[in-house]
């Protein structure tokens, strides 16, 4: 299991940005194990949540163990706290790396797939936000999004009014990350928004998993959403377990998340965790 930490210039940033990638190319079997087919590999873009960066997965969860057992490349890159979204005047189009410009420089450096059928994008939280927003915005490049404990939070943030409180939930901070709070819900910040454009048009939606502890507060917006989905007619899968808004919750469904995905679970390889004895 090759892990690669590397550096971008991102034109879409203007600025150079850390990434962490999983990558099995290097994967060693036992006499007798299935060999890999040598082809591209798909990958699962995978975003943090508010407050992390590009090594929280690596560090939170087991991912590299479950990349590996699905054959699986993984690309990780740091948002800020900018919930993945664009804000062009400043140069931070978050939106625009993450759905096109991060797919097609990983593409270039690494063998991935081209595929949309190949191609998917997950998250926490804030990530799990950007992981449908931009899955559905980008959905020719998506075939599947997973998305954990999402903060949807902008129907309720369109109504905040006050400043002096902690600044994720202020008026203030809400304005800095979706724009116009007044035609917020009228734009692509909006995933509902965005998935009605797309039924008109009759586009293709990706995929959608979806999973919320039953004790954490994103539980009802969680379930909004997804009630929502399947009655627009998208492919949705909803669940819940046990578990607030942290770490043990999102290392057993990102598990679960990457199992409904179309990859080929060919076992983990030859490692110091899996040696055969």
């Amino acid at each position: 299991m090759a892990y690669i930490q590397m550096n971008l210039l991102s034109q879409s940033l203007m600025r150079t940005v850390p990434v962490n990638v999983i990558l099995p190319a290097d994967k060693m079997t036992f006499p007798g194990m299935p060999k890999r087919e040598e082809k591209p590999f798909k990958t699962l873009y995978l975003l943090h949540g508010v407050f992390g960066n590009y090594m929280d997965w690596v560090n939170g969860t087991r991912i590299q163990r479950y990349a590996e057992e699905h054959d699986l490349a993984v690309v990780m890159p740091s948002g800020e706290n900018a919930f993945y979204l664009d804000h062009p005047r400043r140069g931070d189009c978050y939106g625009e790396f993450i759905g096109k410009e991060l797919v097609e420089l990983t593409r270039k450096i690494f063998p991935l797939s081209v595929k949309r059928e190949d191609t998917f994008i997950g998250g926490l939280s804030m990530g799990g936000y950007g992981a449908l927003r931009n899955g559905l915005k980008y959905h020719e490049t998506f075939g599947h999004i997973v998305a954990l404990s999402s903060a949807l939070v902008l129907e309720e943030a369109v109504h905040r009014t006050d400043d002096d409180v902690f600044f994720i939930e202020s008026r203030s901070y809400a304005q800095e990350c979706f724009g116009s709070l007044d035609q917020a819900l009228e734009s692509d910040r909006n995933p509902k928004y965005i998935v009605n454009q797309l039924i008109k048009r009759n586009a293709r939606l990706p995929k959608i998993y979806m999973a919320c502890g039953m004790q954490d507060s994103l539980r009802s917006v969680n379930q909004d959403l997804a009630s929502f989905l399947k009655d627009a007619g998208a492919e949705v899968c909803y669940e819940e377990g046990p578990g607030v808004h942290e770490w043990d919750f999102w290392d057993a469904y990102i598990k679960k998340g990457i199992e409904l995905l179309p990859t080929e679970k060919i076992g983990l390889g030859m490692n110091s965790g899996n040696i055969g004895i």
